[in-house]
């Protein structure tokens, strides 16, 4: 048996998950695959990319001095048990069609691809929402950073042909129809990073901070001048305010991205390329997790006819996403990533991804 669990490319909406804001992902076509057979004695998985095997005991009691990619395997068996899942085995290989580290979620792909199959292989059900946040519990416990809901639930709830729209502090979400004559393509600035040694945790920490000042709200329920009222108040140091207003921001820019997405008699374009480049900004001058190689993806995408396009991901490496017109999308792929690796020389390279369905 065999099951697949789609990476993600957030359109719009970054780094507002964990303070219970909007997103707007869409699930793509390159992911995790598990293959796997029911075996009575243990849970055994195998990697195709790494050395580490995993052997746990049928009911998923996991050692906490477990290293590399067993330690998300484990994480997820420990919760899953902690849940009520019974005792079963699992043999099984772990494949997967995603770069690790470019920002498409290959780790979010992997904790939910594993949750499936060892709900399946024990005949035990869970609401896809509640697998979600297994997953999203899992990578916290098994590298200690603290994501966000967005990237295990965009692998469970999306279906093909749209993003998906998610309240990550309500949960509530609904799809929404992408445009048939735009297309997504994703460009791999090759700069590799993992959350778990980035300054991720320390931008998460940085914006939590200023969180008080808002006696409670959530930053996707005010505006960037009743935040920053809020914050002058309160007295909120300069970087923290920064980290506030990015996401206050972002959270206004993924109302409007969908705005311009559902706009009678066809998509905004231009609307569009404006909110790119403000989320772009914005992540790079206030949030500061952007680098050189994904501002210059950024700018060439533009250049060579972009309709939208920014930075996306946790940063500090990975990818830039961006929408082009379908007809023309793959040579606008080659001529972006051309033009990348002549300017800098590194091993970059763009695709355009088809959307997918959620998990499964």
């Amino acid at each position: 048996m065999a099951i697949f669990a789609p990476g993600r490319v957030n359109l719009i909406g970054e780094h507002t998950d964990y303070s219970g804001g909007l997103v707007l992902p869409v699930a793509v076509d390159r992911g995790v695959t598990l293959r796997w057979r029911r075996d009575r004695s243990a849970i055994r998985l195998r990697s195709e990319e790494f050395p580490e095997t995993v052997e746990l005991p049928a009911d998923g009691t996991a050692s906490s001095e477990l290293g590399g990619w067993v330690r998300y395997a484990a994480a997820v068996a420990e919760l899953l048990r902690e849940r009520g899942r019974p005792a079963a085995g699992l043999d099984g290989t772990v494949s997967s069609t995603l770069p690790v580290g470019a920002g498409l979620s290959s780790s979010a792909a992997l904790t939910v691809a594993l949750a499936l199959g060892l709900c399946r292989a024990a005949r035990f059900g869970l609401p896809r929402l509640e697998l979600a946040r297994v997953a999203q519990e899992a990578e916290r416990r098994a590298v200690g950073v603290p994501v966000g809901l967005m990237d295990p639930a965009a692998s469970l709830l999306s279906k093909r042909g749209h993003a998906l729209l998610l309240d990550c502090g309500t949960e509530q979400h609904r799809l929404v129809p992408l445009p048939t004559g735009l297309a997504v393509a994703v460009f791999d600035s090759g700069v590799r990073r993992s959350l778990e040694h980035s300054g991720y945790a320390t931008r998460r920490a940085e914006l939590e901070r200023a969180l008080p000042a808002l006696g409670g709200a959530r930053p996707s329920e005010v505006t960037v001048e009743t935040a920053e009222a809020a914050a002058l108040a309160a007295g909120v140091d300069e970087v923290s305010w920064r980290r506030l207003r990015h996401v206050v921001s972002e959270n206004e820019r993924v109302r409007a991205c969908v705005r311009a997405l559902e706009a009678a008699g066809g998509p905004d374009r231009e609307a569009l390329g404006a909110l790119f480049r403000e989320g772009h900004a914005s992540l790079r001058d206030d949030f500061e997790v952007s680098i050189p190689e994904l501002d210059l993806l950024v700018e060439l995408a533009y250049e060579e006819g972009a309709v939208a396009a920014r930075m996306t991901g946790g940063g500090f490496g990975g990818s830039v996403v961006a929408l082009a017109d379908a007809g023309t999308a793959d040579a606008f792929a080659a001529r972006v990533a051309a033009a990348y690796v002549a300017r800098t020389g590194r091993n970059g390279s763009g695709r355009v991804y088809a959307t997918a369905d959620g998990a499964g």
